[in-house]
């Protein structure tokens, strides 16, 4: 039976761990590496009630993207959700594995999975990482066919199935280069006008960063949680390639703190 130390291998493999960017935190945040696994839940992040679900059926580990720990901790008296999923966690002998931004810089990481649902062809790259061509952030390709604006709008809302899509005012021009990053992406805006890109999609723009496409590229932002979430359909495909017999359960709470009023 593979141990924690197992599944992190398959992902070192995968995405290298030193490839995640300064300020992440992935790799096994909680658990003894020696522990074996028969069970695995897969999910976008990592909450008091992931942690109950993991132990409700039967998961000895949480493989979830974002990690639970970004820095450090000085106090664990129950303050805070990051702390009570901590303790949930070692109290209950759950282990968490978090692959977060160096499976975003992976070539055929997140961003090759947006690529997929939105049909990008030539794909590279975007911001390549030192002088690798395979591992950076973003991606960026072309539609089959130019599109218009508000045709490629619908066609982004109904595959990241977003309640709502934030844009930049349209430029009046079919577009065909797209540039894509998983989360929150806002600061590859530039290198996307800089590579021809007529769209970028990604999460989390804020008010101001908005103007920054001052009339040279259509912003568009489904939110972080819906450009991200079909990476544990990624945990899942690159974990059965390596254990086909462990049980791998997808994560049925919803972890996405936004709400949308209409």
């Amino acid at each position: 039976m593979p141990n924690f130390q197992d599944i992190a291998d398959i992902f070192e493999q995968f995405a290298p761990f030193s490839t995640q960017e300064d300020y992440d935190n992935s790799g096994l945040i909680i658990g003894n590496p020696k522990t074996e696994v028969s069970g695995i839940l897969l999910s976008l992040d990592s909450t008091e009630s992931v942690i109950r679900e993991a132990k409700e059926k039967q998961c000895q580990l949480i493989v979830s993207h974002h990690p639970i720990v970004f820095r450090g901790m000085k106090r664990f008296n129950g303050e805070g959700y990051v702390q009570r999923t901590v303790e949930m966690a070692i109290k209950e002998e759950i282990g968490i594995l978090a692959v977060h931004t160096n499976l975003d810089n992976a070539k055929n990481g997140v961003n090759n999975v947006i690529s997929d649902k939105i049909g990008l062809k030539n794909r590279r790259i975007l911001k390549p990482m030192g002088s690798e061509d395979e591992v950076g952030a973003g991606m960026i390709g072309d539609l089959s066919q130019p599109m218009d604006e508000m045709e490629f709008i619908e066609k982004t809302k109904e595959a990241f199935s977003s309640k709502v899509i934030r844009h930049t005012e349209l430029m009046g021009q079919k577009i065909k280069r797209i540039a894509v990053c998983g989360g929150s992406g806002s600061f590859l805006l530039q290198d996307a006008i800089d590579q021809g890109a007529q769209a970028y999609i990604s999460g989390d723009f804020k008010y101001h960063e908005f103007f920054d496409a001052d009339g040279q590229i259509l912003i568009l932002d489904p939110g972080h949680f819906e450009t991200e979430q079909f990476t544990v359909q990624l945990f899942k495909r690159i974990i059965s390639e390596k254990f086909p017999n462990i049980a791998l359960r997808f994560s049925e709470v919803g972890t996405n703190p936004i709400r949308y009023f209409f």
